[in-house]
C-alpha cells in the first residue's frame, strides 16, 4: 500500500527531481509558459503556487525562501514586484495547464503550463440553484432579524409589564410538572 506517500516519483532521484523541479520553475517564471509532460506539469503547480504566495507576501525572509529554490535573482525581482498586483485577490489557481497531445518520438502525453493573469479569471456565474439558494438564506435570515427585534423589543425596559417575570413564573409552574412524576416514581420504587 501506499499510504501518506504524497508526490510522484517521475523515475527520479529525490536530488534529480528537486533540481528539475527548480529549473521548471525557474523558466515558467522567466517565459511564463513551458512544454512538458502531463505529470511534470502537474507535479510543477505546487511549486509555483507556493513561490507566488510567498510573493504575495514579500517580506524578506520570503524572498530568501523564494531565492533557495529560483537561484536566478532576476526572476526572483521580477517574480516579486509582479505577484502581489497580478495575482494580490485571487486565492491559488494561479497556472493554467493545457493539454497539447502526444510527444512523436515516445508518444508521452504533452501540456502546456502558463501563468494566468488575474484579469483572465472570470468570477463563477450563478446558477439557478445557486440563486434560490441565496433567496433562501435572505428569507432565513430576515425572519431572524425580525425575531431578534421581536424579542428585544419584548424586554426593553419601556416595557413595564413586566413580561421576563411572567416568563419566569410561567417556566417554573413547567418545572414542578416536570418533578412531580420524577417523585412518583422514586415513591415506587422505594
Amino acid at each position: 500500500m501506499r499510504h501518506r506517500k504524497a508526490g510522484v516519483k517521475l523515475g527520479r532521484t529525490s536530488s534529480h527531481r528537486k533540481a528539475m523541479f527548480r529549473n521548471m520553475v525557474t523558466s515558467l517564471f522567466k517565459y511564463e509558459r513551458i512544454r512538458t509532460t502531463n505529470p511534470k506539469a502537474k507535479a510543477l503547480r505546487g511549486w509555483a503556487d507556493h513561490l507566488i504566495t510567498l510573493a504575495k507576501r514579500g517580506d524578506l525572509h520570503a524572498r530568501r525562501q523564494a531565492l533557495a529554490i529560483v537561484r536566478e535573482k532576476n526572476v526572483v525581482h521580477k517574480l516579486f514586484e509582479e505577484a502581489p498586483e497580478r495575482y494580490g485577490k485571487i486565492k491559488g489557481g494561479y497556472t493554467r495547464i493545457i493539454k497539447l497531445g502526444h510527444r512523436p518520438g515516445d508518444a508521452a502525453p504533452v501540456s502546456m503550463i502558463e501563468l494566468v493573469n488575474a484579469k483572465d479569471i472570470t468570477p463563477k456565474k450563478k446558477t439557478k440553484q445557486d440563486e434560490s439558494l441565496s433567496e433562501e438564506v435572505k428569507a432565513a435570515a430576515t425572519e431572524a432579524a425580525e425575531k431578534s427585534a421581536d424579542s428585544a423589543a419584548e424586554t426593553t425596559p419601556e416595557d413595564e409589564s413586566g413580561t421576563l417575570a411572567e416568563k419566569e413564573v410561567e417556566a417554573a409552574p413547567e418545572a414542578e410538572t416536570k418533578s412531580e412524576p420524577e417523585l412518583e416514581v422514586k415513591k415506587e420504587a422505594e
